[in-house]
């Protein structure tokens, strides 16, 4: 599953994405980016769901609840998110994540 925010809003999702972030919820995940220990402390919580942070930078923010991980990359004007489970990889998931944000990036997104 994948779906790609800007910092207001939903801007493209999966066919798959049955899940709604709140406002409040994706400018969480954008402070993250700047501020890891907001995360550290509380999580990432995605559509209701509280996820565990595991690590992040300034542009890549790792979390997982269960057997469900979370992989975002922020570009300049928006945030990549997947969410992946078996049999995906968290490798897989971030190569994919990745690419798609380098290209948005290159784009001037």
């Amino acid at each position: 599953m994948g779906i790609i925010l800007s910092s207001s809003s939903l801007l493209c999702a999966t066919e798959y994405i049955t899940m709604t972030v709140s406002k409040e919820e994706l400018a969480k995940l954008v402070q993250g980016f700047e501020s890891q220990d907001i995360l550290t402390s509380s999580g990432v919580t995605l559509a209701g769901n509280r996820y565990i942070y595991l690590s992040g930078t300034d542009r890549v923010i790792r979390a997982k609840l269960g057997k469900v991980g979370v992989h975002c990359m922020k570009t300049t004007q928006a945030v990549v998110v997947s969410l992946y489970e078996d049999p995906i990889q968290p490798q897989q998931a971030a190569s994919v994540v990745e690419k798609l944000g380098d290209y948005l990036l290159q784009c001037g997104y």
